[in-house]
């Protein structure tokens, strides 16, 4: 029965999760970790050149 519980907690969080990261991309944000994710002008996604 704990089994079950514990299955439900950890399936819970992670569709919270996942509901989360697909609201913030719909708005347009790009890094969610970012505390201002919706006004920087970071390249978050983009390799630095290394010489």
């Amino acid at each position: 029965m704990i089994n079950i519980i514990i299955i439900l907690i950890v399936l819970t969080l992670l569709g919270l999760a996942i509901r989360y990261m697909y609201k913030e991309k719909k708005k347009g944000r790009h890094c969610m970790g970012c505390p201002s994710s919706g006004s920087c002008n970071c390249n978050c996604n983009k390799k630095e050149a290394r010489n």
